[in-house]
Parts: C-alpha cells; sequence; structure tokens
C-alpha cells in the first residue's frame, strides 16, 4: 500500500510541473513540433518593441507547465517575468471582464515590481478613485494615511473582492472601466520607471496571464460571447502594456469564425495540441503512446528507479497501451485515470479489466453528461471526417474536451491540424449508435448515387 500511495501522488493532476522538474517529457515532436521557445520566447526575445502574444489549448494538455517552462528560458536570457495563475487569485472564471484581467495584471505586476519602481503613479489613481470604493470596506482608514504598503494592498482587496464577492463586481468594474486610459497610463509609467531601474542584465519586462482559458463563455448577443467582448472588443486595453505579454485564451475562441481580426490584433495563437496517440486512420501511433509511456515512467521512477512499467505497475503491455490510449493523448485525463486505477488495488500490477473499470467510471460519470442529445450525430461527423466546421456548436465541444486537436507532419514535412472524439466517448452506446446512424446514411446516399 506504500508503494502504490507514493507512486499515486507521483500523478497530481491540477499541479503543474515546475521548470527543470525531473518528472518532464519533451512532447513536442508527437504534437506537430510544437516549441514554446521558438513560437513564443523568440519573438519576445527578438523584438525591440513590445509584443503581445496568445496561447491556447485545451484545458489539462500542458499550457501550465510550458508557461513556466517559458518563464524560467526567458529569465535566463535577461528577462524580468511576471507570471500569474489568474484564477488563482483574481479572477473568477464564471463571470470575467477584460477589467478583471486589467486589474489582475496591475496587481501582479505592482507587487513584482514594487522594490524596484515608485508606485506612486498607481497609488494617485488609486486615490482618485477611492471615494467611490471606500464602500467596499476596503479599509477603515482613509487612503492618505494607509502605509505606502497598505496602500498597494489595496489592489490585492479588489482582485480578492472581484473573484469572490459577486455584489462588489459592478462597483469595481466601472471605476476600472470608466478610468480604464488613466489606469493603463499610470501602469505603463510605473512599468517605464521599473525598466529603467531594473538590474543592467534584466532587459525585458514580460508578463504571462495563465489560465484566462478557463473562462467560461457567456453568450452576448448577435452570435457573440464573453470571449470576444474579452479579448476582441477590449483588446486596445490588452494590449496597451508597455511591456511584453502573454496571455492564455479558450481554444474555442482561437478558431472561432473572428480568428483573422485574432491575427490582425495580436498575431496568430500558438496552440499546444493534444499528443498524438493515434493517426487519422485510427490506427495507434507508437510515438505518441511511447511518450506516455515516458511520462508514466519517470514520475514511477522517482518512487524507484529499478520498477519496470509493463510488468510490474502494468501486468502487461497491453494493458498500458489501452490505459495510454483513452487518453486521448491528454496528460490531465492521463493523471486521472492512473489515479482512478490505483483506487481500485491494494498492489500492483494494474489489469486490464481495472483499466476499463476506470474508463467506465470516467465515461459514465463525466463524459456522457458532458453531451447533449443533439450533439451526438455531430461527434460522429467529425470521428468520420476529421474535422470541425467553423461553427459554435462544434467549438463549444473543442471547450469542452469532447473533440480534441492533434496535429502531425504531411508528405513535405508541414504540420496538419485534425481533430477526433474523446476515446473515452466513443464507446457510449449514444455514440456508437449515432455512428452507425451516419455510416449507414452514408452508404445509402453512394449505393443510390
Amino acid at each position: 500500500m506504500s508503494l502504490i500511495k507514493k507512486i499515486y501522488n507521483k500523478f497530481q493532476p491540477f499541479y503543474p510541473l515546475p521548470a527543470n522538474d525531473p518528472a518532464y517529457v519533451n512532447c513536442s515532436e508527437v504534437r506537430g513540433d510544437d516549441d514554446i521557445f521558438r513560437k513564443i520566447g523568440k519573438t519576445i526575445l527578438f523584438s525591440d518593441q513590445a509584443t503581445c502574444q496568445l496561447y491556447t489549448g485545451h484545458r489539462g494538455v500542458g499550457k501550465s507547465t510550458e508557461l513556466l517552462r517559458l518563464e524560467d528560458y526567458l529569465k535566463k536570457d535577461g528577462c524580468f517575468v511576471v507570471y500569474f495563475p489568474a484564477t488563482e487569485g483574481d479572477i473568477d472564471e464564471i463571470d470575467a471582464q477584460y477589467t478583471d484581467i486589467l486589474l489582475a495584471c496591475t496587481r501582479n505586476i505592482l507587487e513584482k515590481l514594487k522594490e524596484y519602481a515608485s508606485p506612486n503613479p498607481l497609488l494617485n489613481w488609486l486615490q482618485s478613485r477611492y471615494t467611490e470604493l471606500k464602500d467596499l470596506a476596503l479599509s477603515d482608514v482613509e487612503f492618505e494615511k494607509l502605509s505606502i504598503e497598505a496602500q498597494i494592498q489595496v489592489f490585492s482587496k479588489l482582485t480578492t473582492s472581484l473573484r469572490r464577492i459577486p455584489s462588489s463586481r459592478e462597483t469595481i468594474r466601472k471605476q476600472v472601466d470608466n478610468y480604464s486610459v488613466s489606469l493603463i497610463e499610470a501602469l505603463n509609467e510605473f512599468i517605464e520607471d521599473a525598466q529603467h531601474k531594473l538590474p543592467n542584465d534584466q532587459s525585458k519586462i514580460v508578463v504571462i496571464a495563465d489560465n484566462l482559458d478557463r473562462i467560461i463563455p457567456l453568450e452576448k448577443g448577435n452570435d457573440r460571447t464573453s470571449h470576444e467582448e474579452i479579448f476582441l472588443d477590449y483588446s486596445s486595453q490588452l494590449t496597451a502594456l508597455n511591456c511584453h505579454v502573454v496571455y492564455t485564451v479558450p481554444i474555442s475562441l482561437a478558431y472561432s469564425s473572428q480568428a483573422t481580426e485574432l491575427r490582425n490584433i495580436y498575431a496568430t495563437p500558438q496552440v499546444l495540441p493534444m499528443i498524438m496517440v493515434k493517426n487519422r486512420d485510427n490506427k495507434p501511433y507508437s510515438q505518441g503512446l511511447d511518450k506516455l509511456k515516458e511520462v508514466i515512467e519517470k514520475r514511477v521512477h522517482l518512487v524507484d528507479s529499478t520498477i519496470d512499467i509493463d510488468t510490474q505497475i502494468f501486468d502487461s503491455q497491453d494493458s498500458r497501451i489501452e490505459l495510454c490510449s483513452m487518453t486521448g493523448g491528454h496528460v490531465r485525463e492521463l493523471m486521472l485515470l492512473m489515479q482512478s486505477v490505483m483506487r481500485y488495488i491494494d498492489d500492483f500490477p494494474i489489469t486490464t479489466r481495472i483499466v476499463r473499470r476506470a474508463v467506465s467510471d470516467a465515461r459514465d460519470s463525466t463524459y456522457r453528461n458532458a453531451v447533449s442529445s443533439e450533439e451526438w450525430q455531430k461527434l460522429a461527423e467529425v470521428s468520420l471526417s476529421k474535422s470541425i466546421p467553423n461553427d459554435e456548436d462544434y467549438r463549444s465541444l473543442l471547450f469542452r474536451r469532447c473533440v480534441l486537436e492533434y496535429r502531425e507532419f504531411d508528405g513535405e514535412g508541414n504540420p496538419v491540424r485534425w481533430y477526433d472524439v474523446h476515446p473515452v466517448i466513443e464507446g457510449t452506446p449514444e455514440f456508437q449508435s449515432a455512428l452507425r446512424d451516419l455510416t449507414n446514411s452514408e452508404h445509402s446516399a453512394v449505393s443510390g448515387q
């Protein structure tokens, strides 16, 4: 039991790996040669002007781990990096607006750079808004009587209120929205001051706002959601910071009808796809499965480096391959399934029967409920075509990880994007029925020609 417990805790699904962690596995070759250093890092390092870039991918695919690696890479190349996971301390993902992101950036930049620059521009802005905000019980003391540190902490109280106290949101957002121009001017003055006072070996300031891809889309009318409102309608505010910025965004936004507008504003969003576990002909992709084996192996070997994965952790290679295949190449799903199978056993190895039990639980308790009755037909279409139409219904399936994105290389060595249904969903009776109906319909259409 002690061995199971030790290994179980090496598969934490909700904690990204820090940079240079020994459990990290580079999967770029089975993700269409994705490389965050080349695509985002070098854009920052090469550019003399401030840049604003977008990074996306399915939730749980490994974006935060890659962004922490990017933070380390940029620091080693002379950048001062302000990384923050927005939904952990600043933003409510269920109800978010651009004002929340702007305020979160302000709080984190101020907190990380206050030792290098005078906070006065930002504190003056806050003092001028304090009369309207005082009813939020930020402090019983008049603003000018607070210490400098206490004044700085008011920004933290504002973001905490935004995240935890819905009744306070309208008041805070109104002040930030009405006076966003002066807030950005104050923030840029602070950033410029810090830039001049940073050590000579830190030439660029970079802000990485993680977890914004978790923001839930809210309908705003005219076929637009809060995603378009935040990142397009208020893009002038989000791109106005006088430093390099990387925002994570929902994957559905990257493939919306507004993709060209996104490119015009931010350049093309960089996407972290799934690890390929099968190809477009539905045949197992051994290179991807080997990478997932390596992910398991590295974590197990942190407990005991002598353990053989396919004989001591699993009862056979087939059992391990079946579990890896059912993840769809989704790293968090791998963590969740590994923990799930270990809860069913008192001792290793893990059998195929246990793998199938854990997959069945995930199917019935989660994925089956994520699909509405009218969506099974759409999933069947994706399964056959390996593509998705430019339609909000399909983008919603992508956002919910019912449909997964992959990239592989064509005959000329260029990465090609394609899609497939999550393997766990493929085992549901509803999907199998929809797939049979669609296949029979296509055969009938061909026969009638």
